[in-house]
């Protein structure tokens, strides 16, 4: 296909220069926006006299067809095209005459560049919002059920005091809402356009062609929420792990090794782990991309679609397979409340207990503290002493510290906004689905 831009050169460009500045690979995925664009312009100049009216039915027929036989299979998008936009100016024209050749008229690829992009991606943006509100539509019907299953809450990889499975899961479903609003933001101010559905035009020309600002805030939502999912994924690598064993993850979900007949690895989740990492490439390909360019548009910009496309359909494809993931796994509550047991996690309650009965709090530290040295010496919990070995440490215990200590008893206690009880966690579900809705 020759160039819409022959006619000043004298020679034909070498075929590895047009191979170099060939986009159709990439940018063929934007064919239903360039097509959606040229309709509104065409429109346009139709309204504005510069081409007749017959002008505009042929190009709008034209381009209805091209969408169609597109749809059927019985178009194919030409790989020696130089971009979408030649593409459809040349199909256009073949097909119509004359009046394909002034569809045109008063715009640049630039300004269709700009518009075709902003049209993708807020098309993406409002896909993959959905996708989040379904995968936190998932976590919340889980927390829900292990609104009361008891497990130890960690810092530093440590057990640390008792939470609930539900609590756990609710704090990934508070990040992933506020990926949402960042989603949200973000593709309002990529909102200008209004023949296209958008709230406004844009309010300077210059910027609104040599602007990518929407592409790398997009992407920067997409990589804090591909974060929230690496960290998410490294619980669930860790919990259906044998030495955690707080979960089962579902066979379907699961592979094998080639050698280990035992094994039941979590791939999905370490796959995305490693695919956030892509996604921080993606972002920061953009941010040098734009570091130094003058106004207004600079050929570097076409690399800003093999970027924010990657970051679009990896953090799409996370989605889709984490989502019935989640769905589908099986908590194993009695595991995960042996382990809290196991963790002294209620030591704290227990100082908090002796506080209550009047001993100052450090030296109820330094008492709780010898108490768990000698378990651990011993192979027990503190819920294993009996009332005398407690009374060996302080005459301040009586029967009653064994509902103080208790697992559910310190969860329950914790009655803090936010916090791990069950009327916490249901009313975060609540709130969570009330956001949603």
């Amino acid at each position: 296909m020759p160039q819409l831009w022959q006619g000043r050169a004298s020679k034909a460009v070498d075929s590895r220069v047009n191979d170099f500045n060939s986009s159709i690979r990439f940018d063929a995925r934007m064919i239903e926006q360039d097509i959606q664009g040229s309709l509104v312009h065409s429109a346009m100049l139709g309204r504005q006299g510069i081409i007749s009216r017959q002008d505009v039915d042929d190009i709008h027929k034209g381009l209805h067809s091209i969408l169609d036989d597109l749809h059927s299979g019985a178009l194919e998008i030409d790989p020696n095209a130089e971009d979408v936009h030649t593409f459809v100016e040349q199909t256009l024209t073949a097909r119509v005459g004359d009046a394909g050749k002034r569809l045109h008229t008063g715009r640049s690829r630039n300004d269709q560049v700009a518009l075709d992009i902003r049209l993708n991606l807020r098309a993406a943006s409002e896909h993959i919002q959905g996708q989040i509100k379904e995968l936190i539509t998932v976590l919340c019907d889980q927390a829900e059920k292990g609104a009361g299953y008891v497990m130890p809450g960690y810092t530093h990889l440590q057990r640390a005091q008792p939470v609930t499975f539900g609590h756990q899961l609710m704090a990934y479903a508070w990040m992933l809402l506020r990926d949402l609003g960042r989603l949200q933001d973000a593709t309002r101010r990529m909102d200008a356009a209004e023949q296209l559905g958008f709230a406004a035009p844009c309010g300077n020309s210059i910027d609104g062609v040599s602007d990518r600002d929407f592409c790398i805030e997009l992407c920067s939502a997409m990589a804090t929420c591909m974060m929230h999912l690496s960290r998410l994924s490294e619980e669930i690598i860790l919990w259906c792990s044998w030495e955690f064993k707080f979960i089962e993850l579902d066979d379907a979900f699961t592979t094998g090794s080639s050698i280990m007949p035992q094994k039941k690895n979590p791939d999905v989740t370490e796959l995305i782990r490693g695919k956030t990492g892509r996604v921080y490439g993606d972002l920061n390909t953009l941010l040098v991309m734009m570091k130094g360019i003058p106004l207004a548009y600079d050929k570097d910009m076409q690399e800003d679609k093999e970027a924010i496309f990657d970051a679009v359909d990896t953090l799409e494809l996370c989605l889709r397979t984490v989502t019935p993931m989640l769905a589908t796994m099986t908590p194993l509550p009695a595991n995960m409340r042996r382990a809290a047991a196991k963790g002294f996690i209620n030591a704290t309650d227990c100082a908090d207990y002796l506080t209550k009965k009047g001993m100052p709090f450090r030296d109820a530290y330094k008492c709780t503290g010898t108490m768990v040295a000698a378990c651990i010496r011993e192979g027990k919990t503190l819920e294993e002493l009996t009332l005398d070995e407690f009374k060996q440490y302080s005459d301040l215990f009586e029967d009653d510290v064994y509902t103080a200590i208790d697992l559910t008893t310190c969860c329950e206690g914790r009655t803090s906004y936010g916090g791990p009880t069950k009327a916490s966690v249901m009313k975060q579900v609540a709130d969570v689905k009330g956001k949603l809705a």
